[in-house]
């Protein structure tokens, strides 16, 4: 593999982000919010641990479903940035492959995880592990009764989409949710790292 990740996170990782009056930053050619990851985690724990039973499962798709979409078009717009063409592009030598990498490099450069690709069957499965992510911060104290990395699963499955599932369809109709992700491992329930499971859905 000629991606070299501690290159991409230290270079990207040196990037100014800026928001406008708003707080909207226009980065890697799609807008992205700039708030605290306190919020995302606060809002998604109130409503999970509210539900009951029954419904449990439809609330944390909610969650998923919403980090799969955006991590679809955000990254898009990360695999097509001139950031990505500058620092990510002249390592790549086999695609889809260096592609997926080089993404989870990028995440971790930007804060949101430190992740890896552990293991990558083209087209069919990829393992990935999350040493750090902010949704590991959910439990001040003790362990939670529930996996509860919403985003990595989302974000694990639509970059396999992006990498196996057809052309990048802006509208979404097609190539999405060509891929689900399970997390069988979580720091929030105790574990020492995050584990992902991506797989055709």
């Amino acid at each position: 593999m000629a991606i070299d990740r501690k290159k991409i996170i230290d270079s990207l990782s040196k990037l100014e982000v800026v928001g406008n009056k708003n707080g909207i930053i226009e980065a890697f050619g799609v807008f992205i919010n700039q708030l605290p990851a306190k919020i995302w985690t606060d809002f998604s724990e109130r409503l999970t641990n509210k539900a009951n039973s029954e419904i449990i499962e439809a609330t944390e798709y909610l969650f998923v479903n919403a980090a799969h979409e955006c991590g679809y078009h955000t990254g898009y717009g990360i695999i097509t940035s001139e950031e990505w063409k500058a620092v990510v592009k002249p390592m790549i030598e086999k695609e889809p492959e260096d592609i997926l990498h080089g993404a989870f490099a990028v995440l971790a450069a930007m804060g949101w995880a430190d992740t890896e690709i552990c293991e990558l069957i083209p087209g069919e499965k990829m393992v990935v592990k999350a040493y750090n992510y902010y949704e590991a911060d959910v439990v001040k104290s003790g362990r939670s009764s529930k996996k509860s990395a919403y985003m990595l699963r989302g974000i694990s499955a639509s970059f396999m989409d992006l990498a196996y599932g057809g052309k990048y369809d802006p509208s979404g109709k097609s190539s999405l949710y060509s891929f689900q992700c399970e997390q069988v491992k979580g720091i929030e329930c105790g574990d020492s790292y995050g584990e992902f499971i991506v797989t055709k859905a």
